[in-house]
């Protein structure tokens, strides 16, 4: 492991990583580097969770995401047609209406279809 120059720590925060280390069979330092990269990731995850809100409101492009944050939005995506569409009928709506409408049946053929009377 690389050593990096000291710093210095609130005697709190030193105190804390003392015991979390002895309770984890940790060092102090090894507890404060733990706290540090699970501090970082947090922040990256922060970050990418805004990057993915500000596409799924118009704010940012979608092509500015790496893969793995894409393919959230793509699930965040799918999520909300799935929500927005279920309640949809509009089989129903038509046959209300009065109105014919077409579909594609289970052989793949074009069908048009037209309300019961």
């Amino acid at each position: 492991m690389a050593l990096s120059p000291p710093t210095r720590l609130e005697a709190d925060v030193y105190a804390a990583a003392q015991a979390a280390g002895a309770a984890h069979a940790r060092s102090t330092a090894q507890q404060l580097t733990h706290w540090a990269r699970i501090g970082r990731e947090l922040e990256r995850s922060i970050v990418s969770h805004s990057s993915i809100d500000d596409v799924l409101h118009g704010r940012r492009p979608y092509d500015s995401l790496d893969d793995y944050d894409q393919a959230a939005v793509r699930a965040a995506w799918a999520d909300a047609l799935q929500e927005n569409a279920g309640g949809i009928d509009l089989t129903a709506e038509f046959a209300a209406d009065g109105r014919s409408w077409s579909e594609i049946d289970d052989e793949g053929q074009i069908v048009r279809r037209t309300p019961s009377a």
